[in-house]
């Protein structure tokens, strides 16, 4: 008889549930369920209720939630959730995408002595992703809700809680906060004491270690999922470390995520200190570091653009000079939260298709160049490991060629496609059963796929994308003169 381990990815868009088999990793079941995000004008938000009943959704569909062993969540990162005395969610929460604490970051970058000392003391710079930016935000602008506050989780940590009844998180995951310093492995009182935090640290969830079981799942629990009491809970983590787990990556294999947002990162040795703040400095859910940077435009930019020039997606000419900055939501890497999208160097006689494919190489572009800094700023990357492309952009033959082109690297695509949740999966197996998440997936044969060999690099395209990017950032930034 199989034994059965589930794999959560709590997404911004769904809940997604696979149930594998865990002597080799195949795939019995699914579920999926969608979320509601709530928002305009910066704000991304969704009541952390509607994660629990998607996940109670998605494992009735799989129909085996009575059979699964153990479990485990790898949820979206940064998401600001306030609990009141009960556990019960004080207002919705804000998520990773929400740009409004971006005057809260960069005061909170300015108060700790610059983004030098936050890089080296903490691993990472503030940004309006960052929770411990929309905590600072909260607290000017919802006091009274910041007041009301016993807890704070994000949603992976969230998700575990309802399952467990253990207030807990993971390095990974604890790492994209802000408040957790991936120099000393612990929270920062250096952090949580400025005047705009004032966070006691009673407030946090428990840091366990990898592979440590938060627990099993409570009696209230199982009658709402339908899994058996008892069931083990896997310590969860984040969404980008849930699918370095289910790559089952070396250290240095580049991996770029092409989603509705856009990741590049690889599996660093050592830990990193960006004070550009382009790179995250995470930690990993395996016990080394995440170096990552992450856009927050990528397919859904492209598919809007086709949408505005009433193309199909595929529908693609040669850009010929046109570049395409897509920041249609504002943009995280560069830090640019309040920018818009621009097209430049159209003519009478510029073809559609090629401003499209204008949009797609600005999206690449954008992620190789976060790659080619996280390369300086940690243990760096394996010069003969090709580039692991993954997401739903990897399903994509234009978006495969235009990373094959523009990166000069061959590529691997895996088969699989759920490695946030397979990541999950092999966390939950890992805690249930003592193996290291790297034997797990080893066995599982999770990074089995396809290789496209590399290609000449299309250095005249990235160039001139970048310089002509370069004077458009420059004059956005000027001081207008007077007239």
């Amino acid at each position: 008889m199989k034994t059965l381990i589930a794999g959560v990815d709590c997404s911004t868009q769904s809940t997604k549930v696979v149930v594998v088999d865990l002597e080799n990793g195949e795939v019995v079941a699914t579920g999926a369920a969608k979320h509601t995000v709530t928002g305009t004008g910066g704000a991304r938000e969704t009541h952390p209720g509607v994660w629990w009943d998607a996940l109670c959704d998605a494992l009735r569909q799989t129909g085996l939630a009575d059979q699964i062993t153990a479990i485990s969540v790898a949820g979206q990162q940064h998401g600001l959730v306030c609990l009141d005395s009960s556990g019960k969610p004080l207002r919705a929460s804000m998520l990773w995408n929400d740009t409004r604490s971006a005057s809260d970051a960069a005061a909170l970058t300015e108060a700790l002595g610059g983004a030098s000392a936050w890089a080296d003391r903490i691993g990472v710079v503030p940004v309006a992703s960052f929770t411990a930016s929309k905590w600072a935000w909260l607290r000017r602008l919802e006091p009274e809700i910041a007041a009301r506050t016993a807890a704070i989780r994000l949603p992976h940590d969230y998700m575990t809680e309802r399952l467990s009844g253990a207030g807990v998180t993971d390095r990974g995951d604890a790492s994209g906060t802000a408040w957790w310093s991936v120099a000393t492995e612990s929270y920062s009182s250096e952090v949580l004491d400025l005047p705009s935090m004032q966070l006691p640290v009673g407030l946090l969830p428990k840091v366990l270690r990898p592979n440590e079981a938060a627990g099993v799942v409570t009696a209230e629990a199982a009658a709402s999922t339908g899994l058996r009491p008892g069931t083990i809970v896997g310590p969860g983590t984040g969404d980008n470390m849930g699918a370095a787990l289910g790559l089952g990556l070396d250290p240095g294999t580049p991996v770029i995520s092409l989603g509705t947002s856009g990741t590049a990162y690889l599996v660093s040795t050592t830990r990193t200190a960006d004070p550009s703040g382009q790179v995250a400095g995470f930690a990993d859910a395996s016990g080394h570091f995440l170096p990552l940077a992450a856009t927050l435009n990528c397919t859904l930019a492209v598919d809007r653009m086709a949408e505005w020039l009433k193309l199909d997606r595929n529908d693609v000419l040669p850009s010929q000079g046109v570049v395409s900055l897509p920041y249609f939501d504002g943009e995280r890497t560069p830090n640019l939260p309040a920018a818009s999208a621009a097209v430049l160097g159209l003519r009478h006689d510029t073809d559609p298709r090629s401003i499209l494919m204008a949009t797609y190489e600005g999206a690449v572009i954008s992620l190789l160049d976060a790659l080619d800094t996280i390369d300086r700023c940690s243990s760096g990357i394996d010069a003969g490991a090709p580039l692991v492309l993954i997401g739903g952009g990897a399903r994509g033959e234009v978006w495969r060629r235009v990373v094959q082109r523009l990166s000069g690297r061959a590529i691997s695509i895996p088969e699989s496609t759920e490695f946030v949740a397979i990541g999950a999966a092999v966390q939950a197996a890992a805690a249930s059963g003592g193996e290291a998440p790297r034997e797990v997936s080893s066995r599982w044969h999770t990074s089995a796929g396809t290789i496209l060999e590399a290609v000449g690099r299309d250095m005249e395209t990235v160039s001139h994308h970048r310089s002509v990017r370069q004077l458009a950032l420059d004059a956005v930034q000027s001081p207008r003169t007077k007239r």
